[in-house]
């Protein structure tokens, strides 16, 4: 449910849906969230007796764009879990993933972007420094089938 307004909106107020209905408590919290996107493909197509010397622009496939979610480790393994159902070929292992930006004060979802049949495709964590006082992060990168926006 898009809400229009002349300022644009800031990208700090978000809440993720892992397809598991939560959005509350560590496990549902990153500080960041990139690569929300979806392109249509076109062919290029003429006909050699077609009267313009120019091709026509034929829509073709709809690609969505690989989704790159930060967080600090916080000692669960509920996105190693479910990128073990994925590798070990569990049916059940695709979901449906929410990202909802809400307003300066919380009280109402200004944009929402939903993930269709997303799955985690690479997991990471690190980097460990000694001598850092940096939060250590996980990172996870979801590839997705279809972006839907509301």
């Amino acid at each position: 449910m898009a809400t229009l307004r002349e300022r644009p909106y800031v990208q700090f107020n978000f809440l993720v849906d892992l397809g598991t209905g939560n959005t509350n408590g560590p496990e549902a919290g990153f500080q960041e969230i990139s690569g929300i996107g979806m392109e249509v493909t076109v062919s290029e197509y003429r006909n050699g007796n077609h009267k313009e010397n120019s091709v026509m622009k034929i829509t073709g496939m709809n690609k969505s764009t690989d989704v790159t979610m930060k967080r600090g480790v916080i000692g669960s393994l509920n996105l190693y879990q479910w990128l073990n159902d994925i590798r070990n070929g569990s049916e059940s292992s695709l979901r449906n993933v929410t990202i909802q930006l809400q307003n300066e004060d919380h009280t109402d979802v200004v944009a929402t972007w939903k993930l269709m049949r997303a799955r985690i495709i690479k997991h990471t964590s690190g980097p460990l420094n000694a001598k850092g006082a940096d939060v250590a992060m996980e990172e996870m990168v979801l590839a997705y089938e279809r972006l839907e926006m509301e």
